[in-house]
C-alpha cells in the first residue's frame, strides 16, 4: 500500500477526520511504559499537533496494540466516537487481522490452531495449554504455509482471538517458533528482529459505513528477504 506522508520512521497509510493508519516499525513501542521510551501513541499525537498547530492535548486513542518487537498495520481512532466504535467491532471480532511470520521450522502445520493461554506476570509470556484450564482464554488463530527456505518457513496468520502473545505462544507450542524471538524458544543470532509483521488489517470505517483493507508487503531485510513476495490478494484495496 503506498504511504500518504512519512514521520520519522513511521509510514501514514490513511488519515481523516476520525482514522489515523499506520505501519508501525518494530521494536517501537504501541503505548508508553515504565522505560521511557519512544512510543507509537506519544509520537502520532506529536505528528497531528505539528500537522494541524493543535493547541492543547491532542487525542489519539490506541484501540488495538501490536508488542513492541512486531511491525505492521495499525488503526488509532482520533475521535472518541471512532475509539467507541472501533473497538465494538474488536469485542465483536468483525475486525479481521492478518500477520506473516518467518519461522524456524521445515515442518508447517497449517489450519486453525486452538489453546488456551494464562499471562505470567514474573516471567512476562504467555504460558500454552491444550485443553481448557482455571484462568485460561481461549486463543484461535488459522495458518497458511507460503514458502519454505532452507530451515526456515514463511507462513500467513488469520488471528481470530487476541490474547497476550497469543500468535508466539501458540506457533512455539506448535513447533514453529518466530525467527528472532528468543523468549520462546527460537534462533536469535545478534541483530535479529522478531520476524512478525501485521500484514492486513480489515474494519468497517466508523462513520461512513464503508469496509476499509490496509495492506503491507515483507520487509526487505534478512531473512524476509530469503522469500519471494506472496501473491497480492485482489481485495487489499486502498479506500
Amino acid at each position: 500500500m503506498t504511504t500518504t506522508a512519512k514521520y520519522g520512521e513511521i509510514d501514514i497509510l490513511y488519515e481523516d477526520n476520525h482514522l489515523l493508519v499506520v505501519n508501525k516499525p518494530v521494536n517501537l513501542l504501541s503505548q508508553g511504559d515504565q522505560t521511557g521510551d519512544d512510543d507509537l501513541q506519544t509520537l502520532l499525537k506529536r505528528y497531528l499537533k505539528e500537522r494541524y498547530q493543535k493547541p492543547g492535548n491532542v487525542f489519539l486513542a490506541l484501540v488495538q496494540r501490536l508488542d513492541r518487537g512486531t511491525g505492521g498495520v495499525m488503526v488509532l481512532a482520533r475521535t472518541s466516537k471512532a475509539a467507541s466504535r472501533l473497538s465494538e467491532q474488536i469485542r465483536d471480532r468483525k475486525i479481521e487481522k492478518n500477520y506473516l511470520a518467518v519461522v524456524a521450522s521445515k515442518q508447517v502445520q497449517q489450519g486453525i490452531i486452538t489453546h488456551y493461554l494464562k499471562k505470567d506476570k514474573e516471567q512476562k509470556k504467555a504460558l500454552v495449554w491444550k485443553n481448557p484450564v482455571p484462568g485460561g482464554q481461549k486463543a484461535v488463530l488459522e495458518i497458511a504455509h507460503l514458502q519454505t527456505t532452507g530451515s526456515k518457513s514463511l507462513v500467513s496468520i488469520a488471528l481470530k482471538t487476541g490474547r497476550f502473545h497469543q500468535i508466539r505462544a501458540q506457533l512455539s507450542d506448535a513447533g514453529m517458533p518466530i525467527w528472532g524471538d528468543r523468549k520462546y524458544g527460537a534462533p536469535s543470532p545478534p541483530g535479529t528482529a522478531m520476524c512478525l509483521i501485521c500484514n492486513r488489517l480489515t474494519f468497517r470505517h466508523p462513520t461512513q459505513q464503508e469496509t476499509l483493507t490496509f495492506a503491507i508487503g515483507m520487509p526487505d531485510t534478512p531473512p524476509w528477504n530469503q522469500f519471494s513476495t506472496p501473491e497480492s490478494d485482489p481485495s487489499d484495496t486502498r479506500p
